[in-house]
């Protein structure tokens, strides 16, 4: 059965954390997955440090760190202190990093360097010695080996972790043409590097409005495609979707700091109504608690791989809906998900 993980969690504390990992590990939640960004959640190895001691079976992990704010020795280094005697429990997933970096000043990660610090970064946690350029390859005292995953969703970075991670997280909606491809091009990356396809796990990452109001579902719905356009256009080729309105470029000077992450999630689906309703249904889950098992279902079944399934609450919970929303994941949509 694949296993369900949430990545939006009550984080007012440390202990306020871990309770509510605990709850969602009691509700039949197996993955308990941290955002990172300094300058709006806490620290993640903090919390999943807390997270790990309240709980017996619950996975901690992050999605995603970024090798802009934590370059491989560092990473290997949080995981060598975490994870020992856990290492079942933890893992450790990679991107090219959006808000955390832009909001620093920062540039994301080039695939390129994403790619050569997730290999640098599994060699480190097994133990291995990484040629920085210094007098002697580097190599993490005491290092824990946890599997390293990568988020993607364009083709570039899909084949990057085929090649390179132990694990993809996919970002490319529902729609089954993009679901395929995803698979195809991770895959492909991973014979590119004289790896089986089976090496690679597979993850999946689908925003999930529950809102019961039709207009903030059509506008969310909107906001969570153009979102992937904005980062990924590719995915809009395969399922022979057009962009019919101004240039992305232009409307992303009016949705700060992207459309996936606006606070005003309506006002950014607004800013975007050209898109179709087709379009707008096949990045992101919606209706009824049937309707999103329905569609989860359907993907599942293209991509019977999937291991790992983060059905990603847009938009963003409080704390207490937290709570609500992991019961609801673990109690109510897990069972519907079953083969």
């Amino acid at each position: 059965m694949v296993a369900l993980g949430l990545n939006r969690w009550d984080w007012r504390s440390a202990e306020q954390f871990a309770a509510s990992a605990r709850a969602a590990e009691e509700a039949g939640l197996q993955w308990a997955l941290l955002p990172v960004n300094p300058l709006a959640v806490p620290d993640p190895y903090v919390l999943m440090a807390a997270g790990l001691e309240a709980t017996t079976t619950m996975g901690f992990g992050t999605l995603v760190e970024t090798p802009v704010l934590r370059p491989p020795a560092v990473a290997a280094g949080s995981l060598a202190t975490i994870a020992r005697g856990n290492e079942h429990r933890v893992l450790f997933t990679y991107g090219i990093g959006d808000t955390a970096v832009r909001w620093l000043g920062l540039a994301p990660a080039r695939i390129v360097e994403l790619e050569a610090a997730t290999r640098d970064l599994r060699a480190l946690v097994s133990g291995e010695g990484v040629d920085v350029g210094a007098d002697r390859p580097a190599f993490v005292r005491g290092a824990v080996r946890v599997p390293v995953w990568v988020a993607a969703s364009g083709p570039r970075s899909l084949r990057a972790a085929g090649r390179a991670a132990d694990g993809v997280f996919m970002r490319v909606g529902v729609h089954p043409e993009n679901v395929r491809e995803a698979v195809r091009q991770v895959g492909d990356g991973a014979l590119e590097a004289g790896r089986s396809p089976d090496d690679v796990a597979i993850g999946l990452i689908v925003h999930c409005c529950r809102s019961q109001d039709a207009h903030e579902i059509e506008m969310v719905s909107r906001a969570m495609a153009a979102g992937f356009y904005e980062y990924a256009p590719a995915l809009f080729t395969p399922p022979g979707f057009e962009w019919n309105g101004p240039p992305i470029e232009e409307l992303r000077a009016r949705v700060w700091p992207d459309f996936h992450h606006a606070p005003d999630l309506v006002a950014a689906g607004e800013a975007v109504s050209f898109l179709s309703e087709e379009v707008a249904a096949n990045f992101s889950l919606f209706g009824t608690t049937a309707d999103v098992a329905a569609t989860l279902r359907r993907v599942l079944d293209e991509v019977p791989q999937v291991s790992i399934v983060v059905p990603h609450p847009v938009p963003m919970p409080d704390p207490d809906e937290q709570r609500a929303y992991a019961s609801w994941a673990g109690e109510q949509l897990a069972p519907l998900l079953a083969p």
